[in-house]
């Protein structure tokens, strides 16, 4: 039997690559997988943009909310914290392993290049999730 994996997905706002990363450790995961996401600086919602890019893969991203990172530390700790483009506005949190994503915002990139964004993330996920 599988032990329980926590993911923390961390960029600026919460509302895009986070959201995307923490709906993709779901959706590759499955139960085996508690996933998180939060921002160092939330907008308090998710873009509407990162809904429509994950509503075409069938998944609910109006669901979730923007949160703060002191939101989710109650969660701690984590088997990973990735973070996205916070740089040192991200203070520590409890976790085995931290990572790093180089993942650009794709806030402001038309449908198609938020879609390659959204397609690189989860790639990402995947592929932490062996590692894990």
């Amino acid at each position: 039997m599988s032990v329980l994996k926590k993911l923390l997905f961390v960029c600026v706002e919460n509302s895009n690559r986070s959201q995307m990363s923490q709906a993709f450790a779901s959706i590759h995961g499955g139960a085996a997988i508690e996933a998180y996401s939060a921002g160092s600086k939330p907008s308090g919602i998710v873009n509407p943009k990162a809904i429509a890019a994950m509503k075409e893969l069938g998944y609910d991203l109006g669901t979730h909310d923007s949160k703060s990172l002191q939101e989710v530390e109650q969660y701690a700790p984590f088997d990973a914290v990735v973070t996205m483009g916070c740089g040192d506005a991200c203070p520590w949190i409890p976790a085995k392993k931290f990572i790093d994503w180089q993942i650009p915002d794709p806030k402001h990139m038309e449908p198609a290049e938020f879609n390659q964004v959204r397609d690189l993330i989860s790639e990402k996920v995947k592929q932490l999730l062996t590692e894990l």
